[in-house]
C-alpha cells in the first residue's frame, strides 16, 4: 500500500525570468549548490517526482515571488486547472501601510488560507533573510493583527533565537493559527547551547495553543541526513507540540537538492515507525488538512 500525504509546504514556480529574482542567478550559499531545483516545478512535475508517494493534497507557500499577488492569482488558476494546490499560503508585508488592502486583493482566490512574511534574522550574514525585527515593531505587529479579521492562519518562519518573542506574539494573538516553519530551522548546531536554545525554545512556543510545527526542512541544515539524523528532530518536535500540532511535509522542491520524494517521506515514516495508525493519519494527513481548511 502507498504512503498516502498531504504535503503542506510545497513550491511551484515557471522560471520565467523575472518572476522569482532568486531563482535567476543561482549559485553557493548555505544551501549549497541550488542549480538543480532551479527549473520549472509545477503540479504535474511534482507528480512525476512523487514516486511510490500517493500525494493526496498539497499547500504552496509563497515562493518569493516578484509580485506577490500575481502569483496567488496564478496559483489559483493552477488549481482550477489541474486542481493543485489545494491552499494556497501567500506573502504580504505586514509592515505595510496598506497590509489591509493587500490582504483583501489576496483573499479574492478562493483557495488561500494563510500567510507567510519570512521573519529570519541572524548575525552571520550567510543566513540572514530580511535583517529587521519585525515582530519588534508596532506597525508589523497592527498587520499581523489584521489576519484574525481576514480568517488567515501565518506560517512562522525563524531561527531559534527569536523564538522567545514569537512566543510573545501568539500569545498576544490567540485567535490566529500559527504553523512554525521547518521545525524551527536549527541552524546554531556547533554547541550544546544551540541544542538548548532550539529546544527551549520551541517548548515555549508549544506552550501556545495555537501554534504548530512542520516537521520539514531537515536537509537545508544537514545536507547529508539519514534517518538516524533526523529522528531526534521529529521525535523532538513531536513531544513538544504532540501529535495533535506536528505534521511532516517535504519543502520540495527546495529539498530537493537533499533527497528524491519518496526517500525522504519514507524516511519520516521510519522516524516514527512506532506510532500508532491513527496518530500517521494525523502527522501525515489529517493535522494539515485540519490547519489548512482542506
Amino acid at each position: 500500500m502507498k504512503l498516502q500525504v498531504v504535503d503542506p509546504h510545497i513550491h511551484f514556480w515557471d522560471m520565467v525570468p523575472g518572476n522569482y529574482p532568486g531563482l535567476d542567478s543561482p549559485g553557493e550559499g548555505f544551501l549549497g549548490d541550488s542549480r538543480p531545483m532551479c527549473v520549472p516545478h509545477l503540479p504535474a512535475d511534482l507528480k512525476a517526482l512523487a514516486g511510490d508517494i500517493d500525494i493526496l493534497k498539497v499547500v504552496h507557500i509563497d515562493a518569493i515571488a516578484a509580485d506577490p499577488l500575481r502569483e496567488t492569482r496564478w496559483l489559483q488558476q493552477l488549481a482550477d486547472e489541474t486542481g493543485l494546490p489545494n491552499a494556497i499560503v501567500a506573502y504580504v508585508d505586514l509592515s505595510r501601510p496598506d497590509a489591509d488592502a493587500q490582504l483583501e486583493a489576496h483573499c479574492t482566490a478562493s483557495n488561500l488560507r494563510g500567510i507567510r512574511q519570512i521573519l529570519n534574522v541572524h548575525p552571520d550574514k550567510t543566513y540572514d533573510y530580511v535583517g529587521r525585527a519585525f515582530m519588534d515593531e508596532p506597525g508589523w505587529l497592527a498587520g499581523f493583527a489584521l489576519l484574525e479579521r481576514h480568517g488567515l492562519s501565518f506560517d512562522l518562519q525563524l531561527y531559534p533565537h527569536q523564538m522567545p518573542r514569537a512566543a510573545e506574539v501568539a500569545r498576544r494573538f490567540p485567535g490566529i493559527p500559527i504553523v512554525l516553519n521547518h521545525a524551527g530551522m536549527f541552524v546554531d548546531r556547533a554547541t550544546p547551547q544551540g541544542w538548548r536554545e532550539w529546544r527551549d525554545g520551541m517548548r515555549l512556543l508549544a506552550s501556545c495553543d495555537n501554534v504548530h510545527v512542520k516537521i520539514s526542512g531537515l536537509g537545508m541544515f544537514d545536507h547529508r541526513w539519514t534517518i538516524e539524523s533526523i529522528r531526534p528532530y521529529a521525535h523532538e518536535c513531536i513531544n513538544a507540540f504532540g501529535v495533535e500540532r506536528a505534521m511532516f511535509a517535504s519543502n520540495f522542491p527546495v529539498d530537493r537538492l537533499f533527497s528524491d520524494y519518496a526517500t525522504l517521506w519514507h524516511a519520516f515514516a521510519e522516524a516514527v515507525s512506532g506510532v500508532t495508525a491513527d496518530e500517521q493519519a494525523r502527522l501525515f494527513r489529517t493535522n494539515a488538512e485540519r490547519f489548512y481548511r482542506i
